[in-house]
């Protein structure tokens, strides 16, 4: 349902925020990163680290009066918007500031996919996989590899992550290869990044800068897919070499593997054929909507959200009366960081920090001018991938995709790919910088692994430095 924040909603005028205030609130962004950051030598959750940052931004925010308030309340017009029908409800502030959408769908999601993997569907898969691979990691790797991108391209992002990592993990198990496990997930985490890039309506950037620039859906995949490709096969070789994911080479090897995987038998996690293929049939129509969200009547409204809401209910129906157990083993600690990650990046709007930051980039734009096409387009490339590490990625979209209309850029100029290829890269940066990775960590926590923030920025610097420098060199050398 579409609603207007009276008063306090929209986003300031250009200039009528002092500098002083938004550098205040640049300082304090930083300070949430450096937080994240040292999570493990604080010895604080990511959700208190992001909810007392959120705190003291809102607390700012009012005593900088960036949010209005109408009689001391916070009001929001509901449909229909005229005067005479129209109405309005109170709300927190902080409220329409979280993406309910995002959150509904990382909670629906997992609901949906934790009780589907007790039919045993999960398992019949992964060990059918793992037979398929006869064992060898490498081959495995590739298997899993590709499901992420293909996923995340007519998926989302974060549903590609939530159920190729519950296979995952089953099939290494079942293999007695758990030490590979984490290179499989953070391989996979990156990959998201990737499908993500193979369509329009993959990401919301895609659909932000298209529209934009009028790039039509066949066009921008004839146009991304070439890289996509590339990349999705660098990423898998850098990764396996990085984590030492090799292929069997000796007789011998490759014989005990197939001795191994051949006593594995699919069937041993079905406990009852019905709710099997109940199960089985319920996760394809899970993916056929979801997939099909944005042309299906009435669905296309409620969202990507409502779909993973619904289906979990569905399948929670099967439990109704123990559905307890189900939202004790839900994630509430990723839940809680999103909703405050969410606070600190609506004040961050309002303190004017992304249109500080959308004039940097403006700047470097305007390179095309003074030095040469390729330089600013691969310089945008680059900001807008390392602010997207840090930032969310769709109002950084937004403005960059402002500045270039307001600009008169033809759509056929590649400054609009340097922005879809550098505000969807930049979530492989940092755990934070995406909701696909921050999900693949949070996999990675529960199967008992260790990953701060501080490591996984280590480990996934090679593969974004890969990424970024394959990107540019696309851009420059075949789309401009």
């Amino acid at each position: 349902m579409n609603c207007v924040l009276l008063a306090s909603a929209d986003i300031p005028a250009q200039g009528a925020v002092p500098l002083g205030t938004t550098l205040v609130f640049s300082a304090l962004l930083v300070g949430l990163i450096v937080s994240l950051a040292l999570e493990e030598k604080i010895h604080a959750k990511k959700s208190i680290i992001a909810v007392v940052f959120a705190l003291v931004c809102l607390f700012l925010a009012n005593v900088f009066h960036l949010y209005e308030f109408t009689d001391h309340k916070f009001l929001v017009q509901l449909p229909p918007f005229d005067s005479a029908h129209g109405h309005t409800v109170e709300l927190p502030v902080f409220i329409p500031a979280i993406d309910w959408g995002v959150i509904a769908l990382i909670f629906g999601a997992s609901l949906f996919i934790d009780i589907t993997s007790k039919t045993g569907l999960f398992t019949w898969i992964a060990i059918k996989l793992t037979k398929a691979s006869k064992g060898d990691p490498r081959r495995l790797l590739w298997f899993y590899g590709l499901m992420t991108v293909v996923f995340s391209a007519v998926l989302n992002n974060v549903t590609a992550m939530i159920i190729v990592g519950s296979l995952t993990g089953v099939s290494l198990k079942k293999l007695g290869r758990v030490n590979l496990l984490l290179g499989f997930l953070l391989i996979e985490g990156l990959l998201t990044n990737i499908g993500g890039l193979l369509t329009l309506i993959s990401s919301v950037p895609n659909i932000i800068v298209g529209n934009a620039a009028g790039i039509s859906f066949v066009m921008f995949f004839t146009k991304s897919a070439p890289f996509v490709v590339v990349a999705t096969i660098g990423t898998i070789m850098l990764g396996a070499k990085m984590f030492g994911i090799a292929k069997l080479h000796s007789a011998e090897e490759k014989k005990e593997a197939e001795l191994l995987v051949s006593s594995f038998d699919e069937n041993d996690g079905i406990e009852s054929s019905g709710f099997f293929w109940f199960g089985a049939t319920t996760l394809v129509l899970f993916i056929i909507t979801i997939a099909t969200t944005s042309i299906l009547p009435v669905i296309q409204d409620l969202g990507l959200s409502f779909v993973a809401l619904a289906f979990a209910a569905i399948m929670l129906v099967r439990y109704k009366s123990s559905v307890d157990k189900f939202y004790r083993a839900m994630d509430w600690d990723l839940l809680g960081f999103f909703a405050a990650l969410f606070v600190v990046i609506n004040v961050m709007e309002h303190a004017m920090v992304l249109d500080l930051i959308g004039v940097g980039l403006a700047k470097i734009i305007g390179l095309n001018e003074v030095i040469g096409h390729g330089a600013g387009t691969g310089a945008i490339l680059v900001s807008s991938a390392a602010f997207s590490s840090v930032t969310d990625n769709i109002p950084l979209s937004a403005m960059l995709a402002k500045i270039l209309q307001a600009q008169g850029t033809a759509s056929t100029d590649p400054l609009w790919w340097a922005v879809v290829f550098g505000a969807n890269l930049g979530g492989n940066l940092t755990p934070i910088g995406s909701a696909s990775t921050l999900v693949a960590v949070t996999i990675i926590h529960k199967n008992g692994l260790a990953m701060s923030f501080v490591r996984f920025v280590k480990l996934a610097i090679p593969f974004a430095a890969l990424h970024i420098a394959l990107a540019t060199a696309y851009v420059l050398l075949f789309l401009a």
